[in-house]
């Protein structure tokens, strides 16, 4: 019987596109937010946020798929070594994101919750030196679907090496 739904591990090649985009057009919206009086910035900020806490919480779904595709996985050692680094970014970049993430959180909630609310120009300082921090993360995010880039072309390769030796044993 087929099921309506696909297996965990075939599906990281999809799911892993989610957090890509969520995390990146996160900043953006900040960006955007940086030349608004306050009362324009909040939806932008509030929606940056929502960006970050899904992408944040899909990092981890990737992740836990794409620990079930690397079960089904052949073993070769280039296939091996290229999803060992993989897997060593992806988690860099989860543990990254959730603390940026909070952080971003606690940059929007500390103020109101202390009764004081920042000035205009420190709120945009703060703001700015937090993108630069959420630039490492992009960095370490874009690495780390790169890598998963070569672990597909290392996986096609193999494939297609294994087709052509089985081709020609079977001419025979």
């Amino acid at each position: 019987m087929h099921s309506l739904f696909p297996a965990w591990n075939a599906i990281h090649q999809v799911i892993v596109h989610i957090p890509i985009i969520l995390l990146l057009v996160a900043p953006f919206l900040v960006m955007v937010s940086i030349g608004l009086p306050p009362v324009k910035r909040r939806p932008f900020l509030g929606s940056a946020l929502t960006l970050m806490v899904l992408g944040t919480a899909m990092t981890f779904v990737a992740v836990t798929t794409g620990e079930a595709a690397m079960k089904v996985v052949g073993s070769s050692h280039a296939i091996n070594v290229a999803l060992g680094e993989h897997r060593a970014l992806a988690e860099t970049t989860t543990e990254l994101f959730a603390i940026l993430t909070l952080g971003f959180a606690a940059l929007l909630f500390a103020p109101r919750r202390l009764g004081r609310e920042l000035e205009p120009r420190v709120n945009t300082v703060l703001l700015a030196i937090y993108l630069v921090f959420y630039a490492t993360g992009a960095l370490f995010l874009a690495h780390t679907a790169l890598q998963g880039a070569q672990v597909v072309r290392e996986l096609e390769a193999n494939t297609a090496a294994t087709y052509r030796i089985s081709g020609r044993e079977s001419a025979r």
